[in-house]
């Protein structure tokens, strides 16, 4: 029996200060016994505090690195992060249309974490006519999904209306839909006093809603969540998970990591997560060594 990892793909940019993009879904995949390929559509100039510069790379190339990679490697599993132009997502929709990117979940990062909105209304309508009728799992923020369906983002205010934009989609093409609620209001203000608020996120596969919660995690330590997230959901898939399944271990993971990091001072600004439990590693080597003195004792 063969005892080589499974791989998965991610198609994305590159984070400079690592705690987002490629290097985010590098770290995720590889913690997850995955093993990564990628195809890179931007470079930037950017740490925890501020995006400096980004240089695109060219669609043509960026097909290149894709069509490279699947000659060569058994992707089961692809995930998209930021695609950055038209032409990129025309690139990798054609991809997918044609079924050579296996399982994909895309991550429409289209809305920075500031708010503000990345691509133009050519991009947008790109993602909903080229790329979600591939998707098997589409994984936007609120923000996201409210310029997928063309409706103000103020007016997604709970769960029903988390739901609504799930079904409008699904509509789109994509077979599952995961709607995130970090950006609800009740969620994203918390002040950390009283009773911890829970993150709703709404899974969605055109006849169940599932509303799965998380803690919410008191840190500004956030840089890289939601890539994160979708490249542990194309991680769990790639090793066969089913798509429930795969999303559950992705939270999972996520929270763990946004725990394990939070205490964390790496940077100015919204710190990474601590992809391979470092904290919790560090907390075991702490504990054996005051069983080991003890014990001497």
């Amino acid at each position: 029996m063969s005892n080589q990892p499974p791989v998965a793909l991610t198609i994305a940019g590159s984070d400079s200060g690592a705690g987002a993009g490629i290097q985010a879904d590098i770290k995720t995949m590889g913690a997850l016994g995955v093993f990564a390929v990628t195809a890179i559509t931007a470079v930037t100039a950017q740490n925890t505090s501020i995006v400096d510069g980004v240089h695109a790379i060219p669609a043509s190339f960026v097909h290149d690195q894709i069509s490279t990679v699947l000659a060569d490697l058994p992707v089961a599993a692809t995930k998209t992060g930021m695609l950055g132009s038209v032409e990129t997502i025309e690139v990798v929709g054609k991809c997918a249309e044609s079924g050579h990117l296996p399982n994909l979940v895309v991550d429409p990062v289209m809305v920075s974490s500031s708010g503000q909105q990345l691509l133009d209304g050519g991009g947008v309508i790109a993602y909903r006519e080229l790329l979600l009728p591939s998707a098997l799992v589409v994984t936007p923020n609120l923000w996201e999904a409210a310029l997928l369906c063309g409706t103000d983002p103020a007016e997604l205010t709970d769960l029903d209306s988390m739901v609504s934009v799930a079904r409008s989609i699904h509509d789109m093409g994509a077979r599952w839909v995961l709607v995130k609620g970090g950006h609800l209001a009740g969620v994203e203000s918390s002040s950390g006093s009283g009773p911890r608020p829970s993150v709703p996120d709404v899974l969605y596969d055109g006849a169940t809603v599932t509303v799965l919660t998380t803690d919410r995690v008191d840190t500004l330590n956030t840089h890289g969540t939601g890539c994160s997230l979708s490249a542990a959901i194309a991680a769990r898939l790639a090793d066969g998970a089913d798509v429930v399944t795969a999303v559950t271990d992705a939270k999972q993971f996520v929270h763990l990591a946004l725990v394990g990091g939070a205490g964390w001072h790496l940077g100015k600004g919204h710190g990474p997560l601590d992809h391979f439990g470092w904290s919790y590693a560090e907390g075991c080597r702490d504990t054996a060594s005051s069983d080991e003195t003890a014990t001497s004792h």
